[in-house]
């Protein structure tokens, strides 16, 4: 099964755009936050950016798995791996109440705009991370490179992020649901084509074979 590399791309593209669009509202909720306008900051969280949020770790688990690059390959790749978890949980689970809350109350506590100058600078620094890929391999790393998923998951990658959108437009909040069954069915493929792996005799060249003896006289 090949790979084409313009869908591979277009994934890129949106994991890019997705993650500029997040970090950027990020600092947009930071000054909304300081400027005393947590209604406002509270409409940019729900609307904006928990979809991109959701669509930039989508797309960055997305390709990590469907490429040579792997979870767990890169020591850079799992730093952002886990930063990107922390910021998901700290984002739905401790901010976004937060904000609720002071849209009610009219009232910004100090701990808001900390956590999300947080989100900020750990966005900056994922960002550093996918440019310069500092660190080495980790122990666990196979020594043969995977190959690349098929065309159809990166298809299904790009679909799945335009569904969700839409469907959380229609209800009103964030529903990443097609995003976590892409992620869920990348997860179960990968594994499959692991153990076809494991099953396929290694196959000795030619050259590698013990030469025959030639006879003597």
């Amino acid at each position: 099964m090949k790979t084409s590399p313009r869908w591979r791309q277009a994934v890129v593209w949106l994991h890019v755009v997705s993650s500029v669009a997040w970090m950027s509202q990020a600092l947009a909720l930071v000054v909304l936050m300081s400027a005393g306008a947590p209604a406002m900051a509270d409409r940019l969280d729900s609307v904006l950016l928990a979809p991109m949020a959701n669509v930039s770790a989508f797309t960055g688990l997305l390709l990590a798995g469907a490429t040579a690059w792997g979870y767990f390959r890169h020591w850079w790749v799992l730093t952002k791996f886990v930063l990107t978890f922390a910021q998901l949980y700290a984002g739905i689970f401790l901010l976004s109440g937060a904000l609720r809350e002071s849209a009610h109350t009219a009232v910004v506590a100090w701990p808001q705009i900390a956590g999300a100058s947080l989100m900020v600078s750990a966005l900056a620094f994922q960002a550093w991370l996918s440019i310069a890929k500092p660190g080495k391999k980790t122990p666990w790393s196979p020594a043969a490179k995977p190959p690349a998923a098929p065309t159809w998951v990166f298809v299904a990658g790009l679909a799945a992020p335009a569904v969700d959108v839409a469907a959380g437009i229609a209800v009103g909040y964030p529903l990443p649901a097609a995003e976590l069954v892409m992620l869920i069915v990348l997860l179960g493929f990968e594994r499959r084509r692991r153990r076809r792996r494991a099953r396929q005799p290694s196959v000795r060249s030619p050259r590698s074979a013990p030469a025959a003896s030639s006879p003597t006289a």
